[in-house]
């Protein structure tokens, strides 16, 4: 064992790693600014300085920066030595010489690392009197605000964004003495991941612009622990609130999911909760002609107690964006065979088809934390930073294993980053993209591929033969496709933790199984492979272990005659399937209920609507890719018809609205759950496989030392003057009955369990770097493990059956395009495309052709272009309408990586018509439009 002396006392520590890591590990507090966990240790902001003694007996000793110093055994330290001391108190003193005295009106303040530091520090008082150096902020777009003049240069804001994210749009400029921390010019950050720039730096030159717009100091903000909504990696979140309204979202750290960073949609996503578009009240109409009116939630249960009392037959349609314990009460409501959990066909193929490859094979779904640790990668169809960007930042740092190797052969410890760094200058490992058009991570890609479905899913194919001759071989390949994949073959072969990466974003079943062939094939040849499909909505996993069948089913079942009410749960069907095929199944139901929080195509046509709670709302379980359960813990209780209103309103959990609907038609007993805990219970018992939900987070009864665990800091303020204008008393804290967590600042003060942290505190540290307490190891898990449960884990195969249906090479079609699907990280995703910041980077639809493509059709890059379907053009569902072929204008971008014959059109973006809802792959015609029949945008031809 490594033991390391401070202050002549004896510490274990890890051998090798640096001082300063090892003294914020047993809980010292050494001040710092430019070393950061994630990113370690350059030794810029000489914050962080110790003295060093060579034995026992030295008494004069020098002064080191601890976080460039490795604990070796022996190593004798001193934080409180007066010299050292001094010398970081000089640090801060010169490091505020130019920083403005802004504290009180920063966005910063309250949790501000620099803050933190300079009373650790002792520095109290400011003796230079001479002008500050100023600069001038730059507008870096809707999300990130700009204060250079509060900067430290501490550097960690270009480490990150350059260093460790890839971007490029933003670095150091320097003039002289002066430097500059910020864009060539004015514009938005280009980076996906900018807004975590917010917590990456220690000061506040960098703040969410958003919380700008209705800000609310730290200290006043109610928090719980929460999970993403935006994709379905299922990062870890801490969304603020004060006075009814959602006000930000941090970073909650799970080592083995998101870590220290968030995406941008995931961190600015937040803000559809405050929507004008959210549904406050119920609204219902008795008759087919009437209009929706406003009703209360007695009238509304009443209606439909009548209604589902009286015999009417139903079905329910689920959704991959709610709970898993509301998809299982609509199921309980309904009844399993009349469950369809709101998917298309296409859609609820392939995730079948993902989650049996899972269950059934030998790769092993890894964490996000494991994708960093592959040492060779293959991404096989899926456009990784636009469907699941937490992940395509994973692999940012996956490619930088190989090459560590060669810095820890010379001797250089890993967290000696600009070392490491010159020593490995731009090599990378090997990590093989292949996907229909470019995307962001071709930049650090050994090879890149581009081709449509087919061709992508045949390389699959090919590189799993060159992996294992078992596996079937691919007739007619070219020489050089065949080539790549003997090259990736290789490199996957020769790897200590090769990955595989495919998905759903292609929509075609035949990349899915190429890509478990591949992982098989290594697990088959004694390798570890391991295997990650990207899944598209935040429970599409979890929704799918539930069962149910898809939209079409769903069509043949209401065209049947055999159901009369339809009951759609969170689900925006418009953007599930053809706009004809949703008008048809809402049409064949005398009766449509639904349950949502955002006002929508579907929710407009319905007969009763009743308004659910969104994430910040309330409680559940979500599984995200790896087959993780994790539970999200209400923030706030809603109250009004408006945000920050009063007056209590109507919305509650969905799973509520369903026990009470059941209540109501007198089926109360099938659904005896007064809390969460008994709805998860209920689901847990009914599918086994559901089982570890329960172990997911502690029960509503957890208690620590006979008390719950605070949603409000200690530092909370106004609650009696919030509502001094309803009432000059304190109003009564509403109750929880759905988990250990309180509505209130009382209750227990230390660390809870890892599932129930709501924020990351301690005394002395304000900011996010307090995490530093949460953990036994900086850098490591949190205390106590990181929050989650995995359902799925591989089974080990004697023989590997792999899949055999290897598919024809792309035959383009003489005048018809396959149109692609195209996804963007803003504007694809349905609920934070309703944020403000987000909105405004989302692009508008289009239609993307290769340029030669272009030339034939004599459009040009913006010219409108006519896009038709038609029957005989596409993949035709079960009661797909004959008014068609139907035309729909886009302009025209030009994409060079896009093969001859193939299209791309942009996934969930606003779109004229009902483009939206069509399933992609499928076949179309394009021509160039003309002024004299263009129609209305948006009408049918």
């Amino acid at each position: 064992m490594t033991i390391i002396h401070i202050d002549n006392r004896p510490y274990p520590a890890k051998d090798g790693e640096n001082l300063l890591q090892e003294c914020l590990s047993l809980g010292f507090n050494l001040p710092y600014f430019c070393w950061h966990p994630a990113l370690g240790s350059v030794g810029a902001c000489r914050q962080c300085a110790v003295k060093q003694f060579k034995n026992e007996e030295d008494k004069q000793g020098k002064i080191v920066m601890a976080c460039m110093t490795a604990a070796k055994d022996g190593v004798r330290i001193s934080i409180d030595d007066p010299e050292a001391h001094e010398f970081r108190a000089s640090v801060a003193e010169w490091l505020m010489v130019n920083h403005p005295h802004d504290c009180p009106v920063c966005d910063e303040g309250g949790e501000c690392h620099l803050q933190d530091m300079t009373v650790m520090n002792g520095h109290v008082y400011r003796r230079f009197h001479g002008r500050k150096r100023t600069f001038h902020n730059q507008d870096l777009g809707p999300l990130v605000n700009h204060e250079m003049n509060r900067c430290i240069q501490c550097y960690r804001c270009t480490r990150f964004y350059r260093d460790y994210t890839g971007g490029r749009d933003f670095d150091a400029l320097m003039l002289r003495d002066q430097v500059y921390f910020g864009r060539h010019q004015d514009g938005v950050l280009e980076s996906e991941f900018s807004g975590n720039l917010v917590e990456i730096c220690p000061t506040g030159v960098f703040t969410d612009k958003t919380l700008k717009r209705h800000y609310t100091r730290k200290w006043d903000l109610q928090t719980a622990p929460s999970v993403c909504v935006h994709c379905g990696l299922g990062c870890n979140t801490i969304p603020g609130e004060r006075y009814g309204m959602l006000r930000r979202i941090h970073n909650r750290f799970n080592g083995a999911v998101n870590g220290y960073f968030l995406c941008d949609r995931g961190r600015y996503g937040y803000e559809f909760v405050n929507s004008e578009r959210r549904i406050r009240q119920p609204v219902l109409r008795k008759a087919k002609t009437e209009p929706l009116q406003l009703a209360t939630k007695q009238d509304a249960l009443q209606h439909l107690g009548e209604i589902l009392s009286s015999g009417a037959r139903s079905i329910g349609i689920g959704s991959p964006r709610a709970s898993i314990e509301a998809n299982f009460a609509l199921r309980t409501l309904v009844g399993r065979d009349q469950f369809y959990f709101g998917i298309s066909e296409r859609d609820s193929r392939l995730l079948a088809s993902v989650l049996d490859i899972l269950r059934k094979g030998p790769a092993r779904a890894p964490s996000l934390y494991e994708v960093e640790l592959a040492d060779a990668v293959l991404v096989l169809g899926e456009d990784v930073t636009n469907t699941a960007p937490r992940l395509a930042l994973a692999l940012r740092q996956a490619v930088r294993r190989e090459p560590q190797k060669m810095a820890e052969k010379m001797g250089i410890p890993l967290w000696n980053d600009n070392a490491v760094r010159d020593a490995t200058q731009q090599e990378r490992g090997p990590l093989f993209v292949a996907t229909v058009t470019d995307t962001r991570l071709d930049d650090i890609a050994t090879r890149t591929f581009h081709g449509p479905p087919a061709d992508l899913a045949r390389l699959g194919f090919a590189v799993a033969h060159a992996v294992d001759s078992n596996a079937p071989p691919v007739v007619g390949l070219s020489s050089a496709a065949q080539a790549l994949a003997d090259v990736i073959a290789e490199k996957l072969r020769a790897a200590e933790r090769p990955l595989i990466i495919s998905g759903m974003g292609c929509g075609d079943k035949a990349i899915v199984e190429a890509a478990a062939n591949v992982a098989w094939a290594l697990c088959s040849t004694g390798h570890a492979a391991e295997l990650c499909f990207v899944v598209p909505e935040c429970n599409s996993l979890g929704g799918s272990m539930l069962g149910g069948y898809s939209l079409n089913s769903a069509l043949e079942a209401m065209d049947s005659g055999a159901v009369d009410t339809l009951i759609v749960l969170e689900n925006d069907l418009y953007r599930r399937a053809d706009a004809a095929m949703v008008d048809r199944l809402l049409a064949a139901a005398r009766r449509v209920v639904v349950i949502d929080h955002i006002e929508h195509a579907a929710s407009a046509k319905a007969d009763v609507v009743l308004p659910a709670a969104t994430f910040a709302e309330a409680d559940g379980t979500l599984v995200n890719n790896e087959g993780r359960a994790q539970r999200f813990f209400q923030v706030f209780v809603p109250t009004g018809n408006i945000p920050g209103s009063d007056i209590p309103g109507d919305i509650q959990e969905s799973w509520r609205w369903l026990r009470d609907i059941m209540a109501a038609a007198g089926r109360g007993d099938e659904a005896p759950w007064s809390s969460l805990d008994d709805v998860t219970a209920a689901c847990a018992a009914a599918i086994h496989r559901l089982e570890p939900i329960l172990r997911a987070a502690p029960s509503a009864s957890f208690r620590m030392d006979g008390q719950k665990i605070p949603r409000e800091p200690h530092r909370y303020s106004g609650r009696t003057a919030m509502h001094a204008n309803v009432n000059i008393q304190e109003p009564e804290q509403p109750d929880d009955p759905d988990s250990p967590l309180s509505f209130s600042m009382e209750g227990y003060p230390g660390h809870p369990p890892p599932s129930l942290i709501p924020r990351f505190w301690a005394p002395g540290w304000n900011s996010v770097q307090a995490l530093n307490k949460f953990q036994d190891e900086v850098g490591g898990p949190l205390s106590g493990g990181d929050p989650g449960e995995r359902l799925i884990e591989p089974t080990p195969a004697k023989k590997t059956a792999y899949f055999e249906n290897v598919p024809a090479g792309f035959a383009p079609r003489l005048e018809e395009w396959l149109l692609l699907p195209l996804h963007h990280i803003f504007g694809s995703e349905e609920l934070s495309a309703l944020a403000p910041g987000i909105a405004e980077l989302s692009t508008e639809p289009y239609l993307a052709l290769n340029p030669d493509d272009a030339v034939d059709l004599r459009l040009a890059e913006g010219d409108d272009a006519q896009l038709l379907f038609g029957p005989e053009l596409m993949e035709i569902s079960p009661g797909f309408p004959e008014e068609i072929p139907r035309a729909y204008w886009l302009p025209v971008r030009l994409k060079p990586e896009l093969q001859r014959g193939t299209a791309g059109l942009p996934v969930g973006l606003p779109s004229p018509g009902s483009l939206g809802g069509i399933g992609l792959p499928a076949f179309g015609k394009i021509r160039r439009a003309r002024k004299e029949n263009r129609i209305e945008e948006g009408r049918h031809e």
